[in-house]
């Protein structure tokens, strides 16, 4: 191998830790993020140092032969601890400090024995890919080779059996995320059991060096690929689903917007448009200037023509939220009609009684009341409200751009 699969795992792992960065830098005392940020880090460091590449450097570098295996375990061996640490503070608990340091102790002694056994052993030719069964049967190194791999074996052992334990007892984007990251450690026990195997062949005089040098790769590459989609999946689907709501918020919203559109222009009422913003950005945008055109009609609505078209909606639909956005869509399009043609605005002696004037609707509510608009035809005259003179069409609270002044939306 050229290293080229090392390398490749090493980034996607390395990219998710990049993602995460950000978080840690604001939530630096969050042990879970922590743990999250190490088990990314370490595991592209282990991908990185076992590269062919970089354990030839590390070699001559250092003037000792085989010197980066040690180097190498060492950090797989830490990955590990960190994985049982993540897995610790996703179980939770009232003794979660404690337990996380008794894993941390656990590792860091096999680490110890990584160091012991290298330093005890002799391994004289350097071995770029093939180190774990070339040594297999070398006094001290093989016992190194072992310990590490029965570390690594029994983090990612653990590690599967909780993700996929939790994963049928959670729902949505955590759900899927540990399904993923559960199938990630499962291939990064494909790893371990492949070069243990390798190992258990060499001591029986039989040769699987293949095992080693193409299978347990390719196990560990598929393992930082979803290890990383694991992680991820939990805190980019619900992000995604936001940006995915606003997005669909600011298009709805259209119709409402263009009914004011004439207002919010002749008035400077619309807020300079953000360019290259994010859905949530623009959608905040529409919002606002939708309010600020709404909070210039307000006074000048037409409380009486908003209970006639409620009263009639609610009657033939039953729903009551429908039946307000129609009546809010009638008052709102009627008063920007009558503002467009420069009708005047003020109501009569005793008009436009109502609930009306008091409260403009919320971010939901103008998406029902720009969903009542989009689903009239266009605007029309419309009939003065029954019960009024001739004056209420023309010069009280407002009336609705005549799709929805005569009949419910």
């Amino acid at each position: 191998m050229n290293g080229a699969v090392n390398y490749a795992s090493c980034a996607v792992l390395w990219l998710g830790l990049a993602a995460k960065a950000p978080d840690l830098v604001r939530h630096r005392r969050d042990p879970f993020l922590r743990a999250i940020c190490a088990v990314l880090g370490l595991a592209g460091l282990c991908f990185f140092l076992g590269a062919p590449p970089t354990v030839g450097a590390v070699n001559d570098l250092s003037g000792v032969p085989n010197l980066a295996a040690p180097l190498t375990y060492a950090s797989i061996t830490a990955y590990s601890a960190a994985a049982q640490v993540l897995i610790v503070h996703w179980r939770g608990g009232p003794r979660v400090r404690a337990v996380a340091r008794r894993w941390v102790l656990a590792y860091a002694l096999v680490v110890l024995g990584i160091a012991v056994s290298f330093a005890l052993g002799e391994a004289p030719v350097e071995r770029r890919t093939d180190l774990d069964v070339y040594y297999a049967t070398t006094p001290f190194i093989g016992q190194m080779i072992v310990l590490y791999l029965l570390g690594h074996l029994t983090a990612v052992t653990v590690t599967t059996v909780s993700a996929l334990r939790w994963a049928r007892r959670v729902r949505g984007p955590l759900r899927l995320g540990l399904t993923v990251l559960g199938a990630g450690a499962l291939c990064n026990a494909g790893y371990s059991v492949s070069k243990l195997a390798a190992v258990a062949a060499r001591w029986s005089g039989r040769d699987w060096q293949v095992l080693v040098t193409d299978v347990s790769p390719v196990a560990a590459a598929a393992s930082a690929v979803l290890t990383v989609a694991g992680v991820l999946i939990p805190l980019a689907v619900p992000g995604w689903a936001r940006r995915r709501r606003a997005r669909r918020a600011y298009l709805r919203l259209e119709p409402l917007e263009r009914v004011l559109d004439d207002l919010l222009t002749r008035r400077s009422l619309r807020l300079p448009r953000p360019h290259g913003a994010s859905p949530s950005a623009r959608l905040m945008w529409r919002q606002t200037s939708i309010h600020n055109a709404l909070g210039h009609l307000a006074p000048h609505l037409d409380a009486a023509l908003y209970d006639r078209v409620r009263e009639d909606s609610l009657r033939a639909t039953g729903d009551a939220e429908r039946a307000e956005a129609a009546a809010w869509a009638a008052a709102v399009a009627d008063a920007a009609h009558r503002a467009g043609r420069d009708v005047p605005e003020g109501p009569g002696p005793g008009e436009g009684a109502g609930p009306l004037p008091h409260r403009l609707p919320g971010p939901a509510a103008l998406v029902r009341i720009a969903d009542a608009l989009a689903a009239v035809p266009a605007p029309a005259a419309v009939p003065a409200p029954r019960g009024r003179g001739p004056a209420a069409a023309t010069g009280g609270r407002m009336n609705q751009p005549r799709e929805q002044g005569s009949s419910p939306a």
